[in-house]
């Protein structure tokens, strides 16, 4: 079992509880607008269901699964082996799969929580694995290089966004900005609308957003480059750029400026993400940790 973190963590507490078990709430709402004929069919009678992961990954998602059962009154009971964060291989186990949990509650609660307590972990448990392998790439090949691996905002809209920016905690990757509240980014559309003058985009930003709130400039070129981190961005994006030409203006963009964070962005992949490291690369981001993840297989 491997892990990108030194020690267990409970990494439930990350999560604003009070607003999790009305989002979930919802959830199972969507899934049972009116009727339930199987649920009829079930009736109400005491049962245990056994949780199976059947594919190997990264169990995440445990919180999430805990809240869409308590919710219908189901109690869960975790085994020892359901370890957030860690790399798990059903195929080593006695009939490839691994028992993670019991449920227990009314047959037709079990059942009406089941899919999407199931759709929550496989979802999430993707992301995290695919962070994992990312991290643990990088530390393999890369073992001195102090930057990270970050997703980015193109997650699922609503509130199930929260559950892929678990996962990328869960698996060993930052989750850049939550949403378009934590930090400011000043893409190419916002430079336009200032006359593609990125001071005076940079300034405006900073007025409203004061001190506490990091600025972050998306960047095609080393002069856009140099200019944003001139008018006081806190983080530079190099946007697009191949890898030996990003590595090239990123030295010479920390050579003026190194306090500024550099962050590489724009079609980088798990192939291909080593090919962008250097000293002077803080910030590695990738859409496809939150956008064509591949789900785990998981059974209730």
């Amino acid at each position: 079992m491997a892990s990108n973190y030194d020690c267990p963590i409970d990494f439930s507490t990350l999560l604003p509880q009070t607003n999790i078990k009305p989002i979930i709430q919802k959830w199972l709402t969507d899934d049972m607008p009116s009727f339930d004929v199987g649920g009829l069919v079930v009736g109400t009678a005491q049962k245990k269901a056994i949780l199976y992961m059947k594919s190997s990954g990264v169990f995440a998602g445990k919180p999430f699964f805990d809240v869409v059962f308590e919710v219908l009154d189901c109690r869960v009971t975790w085994n020892d082996a359901a370890m957030e964060g860690v790399f798990l291989d059903p195929a080593r186990e006695e009939g490839g799969k691994i028992v993670l949990a019991t449920v227990e509650g009314a047959a037709n609660s079990i059942i009406r929580g089941e899919r999407t307590a199931l759709n929550i972990i496989s979802r999430c448990s993707g992301v995290a694995t695919a962070c994992h392998l990312s991290s643990q790439k990088m530390k393999t090949m890369f073992p001195d290089w102090t930057g990270v691996v970050a997703g980015t905002r193109k997650v699922t809209p609503g509130s199930f966004r929260i559950v892929e920016k678990y996962g990328l905690i869960v698996g060993g990757c930052n989750t850049h900005r939550l949403d378009l509240s934590q930090m400011t980014m000043l893409k190419d559309n916002h430079i336009w609308s200032c006359g593609g003058d990125i001071t005076k985009a940079v300034k405006l930003a900073r007025n409203a957003a004061g001190f506490s709130q990091k600025i972050e400039v998306e960047c095609q070129s080393l002069e856009e480059a140099l200019e944003a981190a001139s008018a006081g961005a806190d983080v530079v994006m190099l946007d697009n750029y191949s890898p030996e030409a990003l590595k090239e203006d990123a030295k010479k963009v920390k050579q003026q400026h190194p306090h500024v964070l550099i962050e590489a962005s724009g079609g980088i992949t798990h192939d291909t993400m080593d090919q962008y490291v250097c000293d002077a690369v803080d910030i590695i981001s990738r859409g496809d940790l939150t956008q064509g993840y591949s789900c785990l297989d998981y059974s209730l």
